[in-house]
């Protein structure tokens, strides 16, 4: 069997792979995930080779920057399937799933694309989402309270359709996950 170590960044490395850690977030919260790669290299102070060395994509760049988002995501599902309400514990992971996907113009079609993209760097965090979503799902169709014939991947589309709404009509998306999760209730004589 063979191991490898990964060794440790120079400093200056280290340096330039998180100033181009922040200066992709500013660009993607100002421009949105299609924001130019070459404007993040120049407002790190570093080549365009510089920022391709550390991230060879836009998506691993786009992956890195939502790492610890992504982190928190996953520990609060994790969280929240040890809570009291299942239903209250979907809700509350959807709305923290919501505010994720909408963090950046352009997120939400990334993060649904990524799913379909198992080469992509994005895929295994957002299968993460997807079986905590269904997880959680699951814990609310055992205790009745949502409806059986609802799938993860569906919650995956309806969360994004959301995000793709209030990122382009500028709908309030907790009010339309609010109507969404009323469809998704179990209902006297259904």
């Amino acid at each position: 069997m063979v191991t490898t170590t990964q060794r440790p960044m120079r400093a200056d490395a280290r340096r330039n792979y998180e100033r181009l850690l922040a200066a992709a977030a500013t660009a993607f919260a100002e421009q949105g995930t299609e924001a130019s790669l070459e404007d993040v290299a120049r407002a790190a102070g570093v080549g365009i080779g510089t920022l391709y060395r550390h991230f060879p994509t836009r998506r691993a760049l786009l992956e890195a920057v939502l790492h610890d988002s992504m982190v928190t995501l996953d520990a609060r599902a994790r969280e929240l399937l040890e809570s009291g309400s299942p239903q209250e514990a979907l809700l509350e992971w959807l709305r923290h799933l919501v505010v994720h996907t909408t963090a950046y113009r352009g997120l939400a079609a990334t993060l649904m694309s990524s799913l379909r993209d198992p080469d992509s760097e994005l895929y295994s965090s957002c299968e993460t989402m997807r079986s905590n979503g269904a997880r959680l799902l699951a814990a609310a169709q055992r205790a009745g309270a949502i409806r059986q014939d609802v799938t993860g991947a569906d919650l995956m589309k309806l969360v994004n359709a959301i995000a793709w709404a209030a990122e382009h009509a500028e709908d309030d998306a907790d009010r339309l996950l609010g109507l969404v999760m009323d469809g998704l209730r179990v209902r006297e004589g259904r």
